[in-house]
């Protein structure tokens, strides 16, 4: 996932990239941050590469920041925008072109925290990936690349969006034990954990994937399994 950063003040930047480096360390999660130090540069690079995240400074020297968003929005509406600032004085313009939140500096490490789980709740693919060791080398999984996981003769079997079979030798329950803080994932049977989002249907008794594959469920987890499914799509609308 992309971040950028606009700050005209190096320092101010640096800092900032710093501190959310160490809030997505904390959390697992990858992002790539991109630093810009005036609205020209970045406007011309979200427009060949949108940036879903923005942390934007408004007073800047040259063109401010509610004058950069007001730019953005014209072509990117969906983009979480986050103004960084001395003062809450622009508040109205914040609201005109919907700015997620203010983060007023010196940034306050409790405040970015929540700031941050904000985040991750309105984009819960945000960076999340599951590191394995694949033939002597580290491979990053995303979550959303996860169809199903299946355990058997001492491997993890992982199967992916692509068509594509990883396998590792784990256990499962080290496999999955970061998945299971992730509501998308459901442990089906003994040794067998599915992604919710790539499940179309449950009839009861097994699970139908969108690659096809169906997936049955433990007997005494059928009544569990239609509920957390049915919560789920809910959730996700």
């Amino acid at each position: 996932m992309r971040i950028a950063i606009v700050e005209d003040i190096a320092e101010e930047r640096k800092l900032l990239r710093s501190r959310l480096e160490t809030q997505f360390e904390k959390r697992g999660i990858y992002a790539e941050l991109v630093e810009f130090e005036n609205g020209e540069d970045f406007l011309a690079a979200a427009k060949e590469c949108s940036f879903p995240i923005l942390f934007l400074d408004i007073y800047m020297s040259g063109e401010n920041g509610v004058e950069v968003a007001k730019e953005l929005r014209e072509f990117d509406s969906d983009c979480l925008l986050i103004f960084t600032t001395t003062s809450v004085d622009h508040a109205l313009d914040g609201f005109k072109v919907r700015a997620m939140q203010y983060l007023v500096k010196p940034y306050e490490e409790a405040e970015l925290t929540k700031l941050i789980d904000e985040i991750l709740s309105r984009i819960p693919d945000f960076g999340k990936y599951i590191e394995i060791k694949v033939d002597g080398s580290n491979v990053r999984v995303p979550y959303a690349k996860i169809v199903y996981a299946e355990h058997f003769s001492h491997m993890m079997h992982i199967h992916t969006t692509n068509g594509r079979e990883l396998i590792t030798r784990q256990s499962f329950e080290s496999f999955t034990v970061s998945l299971k803080r992730d509501q998308r994932f459901y442990t089906c049977n003994r040794g067998v954990v599915i992604n919710l989002e790539h499940a179309v249907d449950f009839d009861g008794v097994v699970f139908r994937l969108d690659d096809g594959i169906t997936v049955s469920v433990s007997r005494k987890l059928i009544k569990n399994a239609r509920q957390v499914f049915f919560d789920f799509l809910f959730q996700r609308g």
